[in-house]
């Protein structure tokens, strides 16, 4: 099949980015890192799907503010969530005037937005662009499980659907500065269904996709594990990472220490009562546009790979019965000095 990683010849960067959660997000362990939190869940809006929008467009405001950018300097936006028809991001994002691209790539959308947004600024295609992501617990509760009132028992290989969301701001290499990062390399998933049929462990349906896409990441590349200060899955959480090790395993990848996963750094699973961890279109890109990012502003990271997993699922598709199907999209982050 020949090798399928993506190259930027031109290294575009992530010139500024930002993060905005909700009060259990910022109890948590990352809890430093975040720029903005609000302790009803709310964000002074009637509804939480209304709030998760107003996390989007906060969370843009603040990544143009921090660049001393205008929405008119971006040229378009990759965004998603995980409400029916991305509406989250749709009515976040409309009053900036930006040409957007919706995408549904579940928990796996802010590194889709990443590697999208890579593509065509490496190419030329536009000169600038913004990756937006966010999920919100109670928007997503209602929509894939039951009404928050029900109160139904969660099983230990649940995952905490985070209330969060990020943007980045993606242009030409000269738009960087020493501790930015540069996006040099992505890998696209592809799809690989187990037939895994539990909504409550997503983490077991997403685990064979993100080995999937690391193993022809090293295959491809001949790099190894050594060469990376973190590899960071999201989100897989407690159960899926422990499922995606020993498959990696088996095929004779052994990453060590340095592997992680977004859900199970954004929460303090027995303190919080998170079971398996975290989970959303928000957990991998908060835990991203913050602590990573400010990982590689302090010289902490030189070399990071990020592969945002998703359960490429419906609430139609589940009620249905159907497998989960899941997703791995690799982005290769590298410092700018």
């Amino acid at each position: 099949m020949g090798k399928k990683t993506l190259r930027f010849e031109n290294a575009p960067v992530i010139f500024s980015s930002a993060s905005v959660v909700g009060k259990k997000e910022k109890e948590g362990p990352l809890s430093d890192y975040f720029d903005m939190h609000d302790p009803s869940d709310k964000f002074g809006l009637k509804t939480f799907e209304q709030a998760e929008s107003e996390m989007q467009r906060t969370a843009l405001n603040l990544a143009l503010s921090k660049a001393k950018a205008r929405p008119e300097d971006i040229e378009a936006v990759f965004a998603g969530d995980l409400m029916n028809q991305c509406t989250g991001s749709s009515y976040g994002l409309a009053s900036f005037g930006i040409p957007y691209f919706g995408l549904y790539g579940a928990c796996s959308t802010a590194a889709e937005g990443l590697m999208l947004s890579a593509m065509t600024v490496d190419r030329g295609v536009f000169l600038t662009a913004a990756a937006v992501s966010s999920s919100h617990n109670s928007s997503a509760e209602r929509q894939f499980r039951f009404p928050l009132e029900y109160g139904s028992q969660r099983p230990p290989t649940a995952q905490w659907t985070a209330t969060a969301a990020a943007a980045f701001l993606i242009g030409r290499k000269e738009d960087g500065r020493k501790g930015c990062a540069a996006i040099t390399e992505a890998l696209p998933g592809r799809i690989v269904d187990k037939g895994i049929t539990d909504a409550n462990n997503m983490g077991a349906a997403m685990a064979p996709a993100a080995a999937d896409t690391l193993l022809r990441y090293f295959i491809d590349e001949g790099h190894l594990p050594s060469d990376f200060d973190l590899i960071v899955t999201g989100d897989l959480g407690h159960e899926g990472h422990s499922i995606c090790k020993e498959l990696l395993s088996s095929e004779g990848l052994e990453l060590g220490d340095i592997f992680s996963d977004c859900g199970i750094m954004l929460y303090d699973a027995k303190k919080q009562d998170t079971h398996s961890g975290g989970s959303g279109c928000g957990c991998s890109a908060s835990v991203t546009a913050g602590y990573i990012m400010k990982g590689f502003a302090d010289g902490k990271f030189k070399n990071v790979l990020l592969i945002g997993t998703g359960a490429l699922m419906s609430p139609s598709s589940v009620q249905q019965g159907l497998s989960i199907a899941g997703i791995g999209h690799l982005v290769h982050l590298t410092s700018v000095s």
